[in-house]
């Protein structure tokens, strides 16, 4: 099976039947000979083709002459699988985009054949391979920052409609690009689109019991790939992608692949060996196991969560770094399940809108909703006010989130403070996204 045809096995039921893109290509990969280089053209259509759905339909839309309803589901998605290949992958050539993408048309339903022919070259016809450092209603947004022109006026006039340029050229939701061009002024909110729409970079956190920043940067150049030190003292920044079977470390549990910006949660805890703490949505197990390494794997960690398959990670993890101190235990929504006593420190990293994060996790953009910062804000706060019962007098909450929207951050802080005295907030951070790392929220409360 070639790359395009498993990117369209994949996206062909992504959007009808809810699944998660990454699980299904991985399922697919993992019972199939592919070639490395198969391998990342496959996930590059897959992830390109969902990241950028809303610029591709509004390239393909002007070439179609009937009605969007009536074109087939899976039929459109090869337009967009040809589209993105014209469009974003540079170094193919357009005849064989559109050639491999029509073959592939054919295998799938004999008469789709000519239509996807057509529509695509004049789609080609439509772009040009001149480009401008500055966004205009011609302009695509390609991943290095730079915008392709196409031969017409594609979106609508950035300074004119900026939320609307947003939504169409980045590719973002319609009620979101209008919430954050409220938020944000014209050049952050383009530089969010910018961040979001490039490949997403590999970040790894060092095993401080293991080994140290410097070293593992040794041998990770050693391998041939390429690397520098991050801002966070653990992390360890890649040029690109990076497969994680392929990292130096990784098995060995020298490494964990962790975005800097996540990396600061365990660290503003500042757990110390000996104590007892609590990871309240530990799964999948990435900051409990940051916070045994930074303990020197002394004490004791309860990695709770509601789901007991979700702790599955934890476990797994766990056992790949060769940790002792980190006990998983499944608990209800409630609380209840949690062992009795009180915490030297607690770690609630809330599930959330992910909006912070949207180009590692591009999928999201397009499952959240306006009506998710309403209800997820009501778990955020209950989730936080169950860690504070449970941290003792003089101990450290951390609350954190990989999102950017004040509901999720400051306001349920807020909330939960405002119904008991006795707590102090003792840092906040927000993480804008960024080129080193994603977006995100830390707050630091002490119970005095």
């Amino acid at each position: 099976m070639s790359a395009r045809e498993l990117a369209y096995v994949v996206l062909k039921d992504w959007k009808p039947k809810g699944t998660f893109a990454g699980d299904r290509l991985e399922a697919l990969l993992r019972r199939r000979e592919v070639s490395p280089q198969d391998r990342r053209l496959a996930m590059e259509l897959v992830f390109g083709v969902i990241r950028r759905q809303a610029t591709l339909d509004t390239l393909i839309a002007p070439h179609v002459s009937r009605p969007r309803r009536d074109v087939e589901v899976p039929l459109w998605m090869l337009l967009r699988l040809g589209t993105y290949q014209l469009t974003f992958l540079s170094g193919m050539a357009d005849h064989a985009a559109v050639n491999e993408t029509v073959e592939l048309a054919k295998r799938a339903n004999v008469r789709w054949g000519g239509f996807v022919n057509a529509v695509l070259r004049k789609v080609a016809g439509s772009l040009t391979d001149d480009v401008l450092s500055t966004p205009t209603a011609d302009g695509i947004p390609l991943a290095d920052g730079r915008f392709r022109l196409a031969t017409s006026k594609v979106f609508p006039e950035p300074d004119e409609d900026p939320a609307g340029y947003f939504a169409e050229a980045f590719s973002f939701p319609n009620w979101l690009a209008k919430r954050w061009a409220e938020r944000f002024d014209v050049e952050d909110l383009f530089r969010l689109g910018k961040h979001f729409d490039a490949p997403p970079r590999t970040t790894i956190r060092v095993n401080r019991t293991k080994s140290t920043a410097a070293q593992m940067l040794q041998e990770i150049r050693a391998a041939g790939l390429k690397a520098k030190p991050g801002t966070h003292p653990d992390a360890i920044r890649f040029a690109d992608s990076t497969r994680v079977d392929e990292l130096p470390g990784f098995a060995s549990g020298q490494v964990t692949v962790q975005d800097e910006t996540a990396m600061y949660a365990a660290t503003l805890l500042e757990p110390k060996a000996g104590q007892r703490v609590l990871d309240l949505c530990a799964a999948p197990g990435t900051k409990s196991t940051h916070l045994a390494e930074i303990m020197n794997d002394v004490g004791e960690i309860i990695a709770a969560d509601v789901s007991n398959e979700r702790l599955k990670r934890v476990r797994e993890n766990i056992a790949r770094i060769g940790l002792k101190s980190i006990t998983p235990v499944t608990i209800g929504e409630d609380g209840s399940g949690l062992p009795e006593g009180e915490f030297d420190g607690v770690l609630v990293d809330v599930p959330c809108s992910n909006t912070g994060v949207l180009g590692k996790r591009p999928e999201a953009r397009w499952r959240i909703t306006p009506n998710d910062l309403v209800e997820l804000p009501v778990k955020q706060t209950r989730l936080l006010s169950l860690a504070l019962d449970r941290v003792r007098s003089g101990g450290r909450v951390v609350y954190s989130t990989c999102s950017i929207e004040p509901e999720e951050n400051e306001q349920v802080v807020q909330a939960a403070l405002s119904q008991r005295d006795g707590f102090a907030v003792v840092e906040s951070r927000l993480h804008h996204p960024g080129d080193s790392a994603d977006g995100g929220f830390q707050v630091v409360i002490v119970k005095e």
